[in-house]
């Protein structure tokens, strides 16, 4: 007599599905966004470990934002003018400060400190590295759309469960953003030793971050819903 045939719980997640939104993770985060300009600008600035905990940060806000996706907060900044318009224009103007600050840094350096201290950028805790990487993270309110409108459409209605789905894809997808984003601070880390002791390259790359990362943010406070 052949016993009784356990029920098989199918996979909670269409692997199928899974594969391709990761594709589609790896593609979005190998395009350079303000995650990946403070990232890389750090990572020759002060060295990959200011930068990995960047990293950090912005998957710490990546997560919050996973949250209030499936809380149903996406579908608000979705649906509501107003309440996007107010997370939009606050993500640009952290984006514009961090712009002004990478500028104004130059400046007082080239003015008021000697050549020798200006080669020498000044160190960074590790909790301001997180937060500001969080920061930059979270405050993108076109991040809350993407997930809102992305997800669902990598979720298999016939497995049942979509939440638990999307909080799977999602939270593999913040894995794999934080790994391509690793692979840029290495890559800008490996840069270092060309702007070692070249003060005035040091210069043009923040000046060059700040004046970029002015640019995401208007381009963040004039694209619309």
């Amino acid at each position: 007599m052949n016993p009784p045939s356990a029920s098989v719980r199918p996979v909670p997640v269409n692997p199928n599905l899974v594969f391709g939104f990761l594709t589609l993770s790896a593609v979005l985060s190998a395009i350079p966004g303000p995650s990946v300009l403070l990232e890389t600008s750090r990572a020759i600035n002060l060295g990959r470990r200011s930068a990995l905990w960047i990293v950090l940060g912005n998957a710490i806000g990546g997560l919050v934002l996973l949250a209030l996706v499936l809380a149903g907060l996406g579908a608000v900044v979705a649906t509501s003018a107003k309440l996007f318009m107010a997370v939009k224009v606050a993500g640009a103007c952290y984006l514009f400060c961090l712009g002004v600050s990478a500028l104004l840094s130059v400046r007082s350096r080239s003015v008021n400190a000697p050549p020798a201290a200006a080669e020498v950028p000044s160190r960074t805790s590790w909790a301001r590295s997180v937060r500001q990487g969080f920061l930059v993270g979270v405050a993108n309110p076109k991040s809350i759309v993407s997930l809102m409108a992305v997800l669902p459409q990598f979720v298999d209605h016939s497995r049942g469960h979509p939440v638990l789905q999307m909080l799977v894809i999602g939270l593999a997808g913040g894995v794999v953003q934080a790994f391509i984003e690793t692979i840029w601070v290495c890559a800008a880390g490996a840069m270092r030793t060309w702007f070692s002791g070249r003060g005035h390259r040091i210069r043009v790359l923040k000046a060059s971050g700040g004046v970029a990362m002015i640019a995401f943010a208007g381009r963040l406070a004039i694209e619309s819903p």
